[in-house]
């Protein structure tokens, strides 16, 4: 244990900030930043190398067991509050080594459920994907063409540490279509044009991907032109168009419906 850092000047505490606000300098030195008891429990479970933890004097009370010989700097209230994004964090923020995963590398049991998000730019929206991916057990969530770090602290927080419970890997569109065709792996693209058919329509109870592109701009052409089934989730009101999380949700739980009754 070192001693108390209690100055916003400190180098460890300066570093830290300049991950938090710079994703391009957390990136060249594949860091991880870890806010929260449950989120770093998270994280030590998954297996993630821990370099060190920034805890809270008078508020970090050991809820989780940290790795021995673990580096662990006590900080200040007022520093902790600077260097920490919301107040309900338990007192603990941990750095991590980001991991290298290579989807070729990757080894699942059949039949495989993965989501597929075409430049997903929002990290809110990535970690709602992610909780609902936690919930459904799928197999991975695959992020194409990413427009966002997968590891930004928003996407930590908002997932709620779920982004260290389902593997996640990043890949170009082409790489994951041919990762598909390799292990048999049934591509539904969800799209709205006069091809579509129902969510409900299909039977996804071999390997299958549920593909999802921007609110914004939805799938490029190149996931459409690919001979895929294109569906689509039935909507009863006025608008034509989900959040992408809630979409994935609808998606992956008709999916394990289907598995629990057997189609």
């Amino acid at each position: 244990m070192h001693e108390p850092l209690t100055s916003l000047q400190n180098p460890k505490v300066k570093e830290l900030i300049r991950w938090q606000a710079k994703s391009r300098q957390r990136i060249k030195d594949q860091v991880i930043i870890v806010e929260g008891i449950k989120e770093n429990q998270l994280a030590l479970q998954s297996g993630l190398h821990a370099q060190k933890f920034f805890v809270q004097e008078g508020l970090f009370h050991h809820q989780i067991q940290l790795p021995q010989k673990s580096i662990i700097y006590t900080v200040s209230s007022t520093v902790f509050e600077r260097i920490a994004y919301r107040g309900t964090t338990g007192g603990i923020i941990g750095i991590y080594s980001a991991p290298n995963r290579q989807l070729e590398d990757f080894s699942w049991t059949a039949p495989s459920l993965f989501m597929v998000l075409e430049s997903v730019e929002k990290p809110g929206n990535l970690g709602a994907v992610l909780r609902s991916a936690d919930a459904a057990a799928a197999t991975a969530v695959i992020i194409c063409d990413p427009k966002t770090d997968i590891f930004n602290p928003n996407v930590v927080r908002s997932s709620l540490g779920t982004v260290f419970t389902t593997p996640v890997f990043t890949c170009t569109t082409q790489e994951w279509l041919e990762y598909a065709e390799k292990h048999a792996i049934n591509n539904f693209a969800t799209h709205l044009n006069a091809d579509s058919v129902s969510l409900y329509s299909q039977n996804y109870t071999q390997n299958t991907a549920f593909i999802l592109g921007t609110e914004s701009t939805g799938l490029t052409d190149q996931w459409i032109n690919q001979g895929h089934t294109i569906i689509k989730i039935p909507m009863q009101g006025s608008i034509d168009s989900l959040n992408v999380s809630n979409a994935a949700a609808i998606c992956l739980f008709e999916a394990v419906r289907q598995r629990e009754v057997g189609h």
